[in-house]
């Protein structure tokens, strides 16, 4: 026999509060990305290789930081429903992604300018994502408020 329950209102508001913490990130992201370009006149150019040199516009930086936010998401969302250190290991596993994604900027950034500030907004979409989706899970060491 199926039996199927109806999503609880604690469901509805972890969606929320994720989906909120995808949008967080990528508002992050393109605020540091106004502040960098037309304010302080940084050219954020990455080149891979002899390839041409790509200018990394607005639209990039949100595209990526939504699809990132959103597979650190699913990863959450799975942890939560396979193991009860869920929290901690999908922070682990976040700070270990935030780790590597600063090899691009400091690999393929065309100046120091350039490196500095896509390191920066990799570090500012991290700083709301992280903790806000971290503190989502129904797993960790303690109740959410």
């Amino acid at each position: 026999m199926l039996t199927t329950s109806a999503p609880t209102i604690q469901d509805h508001k972890q969606g929320r509060s994720r989906a909120l913490s995808v949008a967080g990130g990528a508002l992050a992201g393109a605020v540091a990305w106004m502040i960098e370009v037309p304010l302080l006149g940084v050219d954020l150019t990455i080149r891979f290789g002899s390839a041409h040199p790509q200018t990394i516009g607005i639209g990039e930086v949100i595209g990526v930081s939504l699809a990132f936010s959103l597979l650190g998401w699913l990863l959450l969302a799975v942890l939560d429903k396979r193991t009860p250190r869920a929290s901690a290991l999908w922070v682990s596993a976040a700070l270990a992604a935030l780790v590597a994604s600063l090899a691009l900027p400091l690999i393929a950034a065309t100046t120091t300018a350039a490196s500095v500030g896509l390191i920066v907004m990799h570090l500012a979409v991290a700083a709301v994502v992280i903790p806000a989706m971290a503190r989502t899970s129904r797993t960790g060491s303690g109740p959410r408020p």
